[in-house]
């Protein structure tokens, strides 16, 4: 029988060999660097000097530590029955942010952030939190007044500029706080003005301010900030199909803020001056086939009385006459009862209009001295 064929020599003392070969070259190699070259020295390594701040960068700085006390944190609670329905008890039901009008304690925020809650707790920068009693609201502009019973040293009112002159392209800051995270800065350009959005209750708000800076669930009713630190808008809407922050945000501009909160202060609602007409309602409107804002009748001793216009009336034959149509307010058209009362509450009592109507087949123009609610 053949002796069975040899077999082929083992590779694994030349492996070995291999390995150890290297291990061994790199602990010599090491060795020579004076320690182990894998992982340095274990010496910290020494900081880079840098320059000053860029002045763009001190300028935000600045305005957040300046303007960060006006900004408060608002929780709205909602009142719920306990488990066994004895009492109830009051629960966080959303949050959002607001900033300090004056020393008196009233907190601007958005109409929404406390719509329908039961209470509202208003935490300041100092942490200390407080109960809020509400003030006013006006739906249509999505703004509202809560006020809190605080010492004034704690109350930093906020600075306020103007937003008829804003640029595109202009920067702006945005405190608030998104998520519940309070006191966050973000910052961005306005990208747009004169914008229409809709309020939480479907009606329009006119010459919005859009903007970039990062806006989410929770910045709601904080301040919208120039660069120089002044309000010039109350941050309210995004657009995102996320929920979160797409880089279209949307704030109240401040004009529209100093105008309305006043009124929320002194009257809990928006006041607005009025022409001294009935209009006539949307069904008879539609009978008689007629279009636009439709004077049914004039009310004696007003400013409208005064310029001469006129509402539906009986001719000598008779036959009823339609009432004159009004066209147009200080030369903008305005084409429904709610565009009309939108274009007159920029206006006080005094105020003197131009009211562009048409008679028949005539258009007209005249003069109207507007009336506060009440004279």
């Amino acid at each position: 029988m053949p002796p069975p064929p040899p077999r082929p020599p083992s590779r694994l003392p030349l492996l070995l060999g291999i390995l150890l070969g290297l291990s061994g070259g790199y602990i010599l190699l090491g060795t020579l660097r004076g320690g182990n070259w894998l992982q340095g020295n274990g010496e910290p390594r020494a900081i880079t000097p840098r320059a000053d701040l860029a002045e763009f960068e001190k300028t935000t700085i600045d305005i957040f530590e300046e303007i960060s006390p006006s900004v408060v944190f608002i929780t709205r609670l909602r009142s719920l029955p306990d488990r066994q329905r004895t009492q109830r008890i009051e629960v966080p039901n959303g949050a959002g942010s607001g900033f300090i009008w004056d020393k008196a304690g009233h907190i601007v925020t958005n109409y929404h952030v406390v719509q329908g809650a039961s209470n509202v707790k208003v935490t300041l920068a100092d942490r200390t939190t407080w109960d809020a009693i509400p003030v006013g609201g006006d739906r249509d502009k999505d703004l509202a007044v809560i006020r809190i019973e605080a010492e004034p040293f704690r109350l930093k009112p906020i600075p306020l500029g103007t937003s008829d002159d804003l640029r595109v392209g202009q920067s702006v800051f945005a405190i608030g706080n998104p998520f519940g995270l309070d006191q966050t800065l973000t910052t961005g350009i306005v990208s747009a003005t004169g914008r229409m959005i809709q309020s939480m209750n479907g009606e329009w708000i006119e010459d919005v301010i859009q903007t970039d800076a990062a806006i989410n669930p929770g910045n709601s009713g904080g301040p919208l900030l120039d660069s120089a630190g002044r309000l010039i808008g109350v941050n309210t809407q995004i657009v995102s199909e996320s929920g979160g922050s797409s880089g279209i945000g949307f704030a109240v501009p401040v004009d529209t803020v100093n105008r309305v909160v006043p009124q929320l202060i002194e009257h809990g609602r928006v006041v607005r001056p009025q022409l001294g007409i009935v209009v006539l309602d949307e069904m008879l409107r539609q009978r008689f086939g007629l279009q636009g804002i439709v004077i049914r009748s004039v009310q004696p001793g007003t400013g409208a009385a005064e310029a001469g216009l006129r509402g539906f009336y009986y001719d000598d034959d008779g036959e009823l006459v339609p009432g004159d149509i009004i066209l147009e307010i200080d030369g903008k058209s305005v084409t429904s009862l709610d565009e009309l009362l939108k274009r007159l509450e920029q206006y006080e009592g005094g105020d003197s209009v131009s009211v562009t109507y048409q008679r028949g087949e005539d258009v007209h123009e005249v003069e109207v001295v507007l009336q506060a609610p009440g004279e």
